[in-house]
């Protein structure tokens, strides 16, 4: 299943969520990752994950919202594209 990133959020410790959701907004995929880590090991606009590693989203604003973002994304970027 094809997943593009909707989210990156950066918290105090350092470390960066990231979220990726299907452009359906149906099913999301989260990561947690340190800042130095991702120097490392770029963020790609997209990542395959098989359905079994995502999550539904339950949420109905979450779900519009991603996917209008991965929409975007899909539109606008390459899977591999670094973002």
């Amino acid at each position: 299943m094809r997943l593009w990133l909707v989210s990156r959020e950066y918290d105090t410790r350092q470390t960066v969520t990231l979220t990726y959701a299907s452009v359906d907004g149906e099913r999301s995929y989260t990561r947690q990752a340190s800042i130095e880590l991702l120097q490392r090991s770029p963020v790609t606009a997209a990542v395959d994950r098989e359905e079994t590693d995502t999550e539904p989203v339950e949420d109905a604003d979450a779900r519009a919202r991603y996917a209008e973002e991965a929409e975007r994304m899909a539109a606008d970027h390459d899977p591999d594209d670094e973002i």
